[in-house]
């Protein structure tokens, strides 16, 4: 792996996991209306999708190193959304489908979720390019015991110029073809 996909997988894993990702109760819901869709736009609007009815949003704190972010959750389905963006390295610029760059990430990320949580399990991998705007995206699908419990887990990465975003969806295991649903609906920007 390059030193540059290491430096922006630990830029993406400190984002996620210091804007508390993992742990849904320490957000405050600030935005109550669940009875709309909500659209996130990430990268300057390259990355784009619209979640369905039933999210509550709660914005995270700023992370020491810039990190933004944002928690969804849906208490019916039980399901938690992270969206998290960051700055990558300074004078590090990507291009939006950098493969070698997003596959680097895809491996360093994979080995550090190895790492942090003992059960971690990949079901697939993928690599992905949004049709609209060209967009690279990586994709791993995995389970883990986080929360007290198994997790059915996807992690979306993308990145373009100088910034990254991560879209984490945790989903009970039970809910496969809703997740798999929703997981669509983020990759098509729909």
């Amino acid at each position: 792996m390059s030193l540059l996909s290491k430096k922006a997988v630990v830029l993406l894993l400190t984002a996620v996991a210091s804007l508390g990702a993992l742990n849904p109760q320490a957000a405050t819901a600030t935005d109550s209306n669940t009875s709309s869709t909500q659209k996130i736009s990430m990268l300057d609007d390259k990355f784009t999708f619209t979640l369905p009815k039933g999210f509550t949003a709660n914005p995270l704190p700023a992370s020491p190193d810039g990190a933004l972010g944002t928690l969804y959750t849906n208490e019916t389905t039980k399901t938690v959304i992270i969206t998290a963006e960051n700055n990558l390295p300074k004078d590090v610029t990507v291009k939006d489908n950098d493969g070698a760059f997003l596959d680097g990430t895809l491996a360093d990320f994979d080995a550090a979720q190895r790492q942090a949580l003992p059960d971690f399990n990949t079901l697939s991998e993928k690599s992905l390019t949004q049709k609209a705007t060209g967009l690279g995206l990586r994709q791993v699908d995995s389970t883990a015991t986080q929360g007290g419990g198994m997790t059915l887990n996807t992690t979306l990465m993308a990145a373009s110029g100088n910034r990254m975003a991560v879209v984490q969806v945790i989903s009970r295991p039970g809910d496969m073809a809703d997740h798999e649903t929703l997981i669509k609906q983020i990759v098509t920007g729909k």
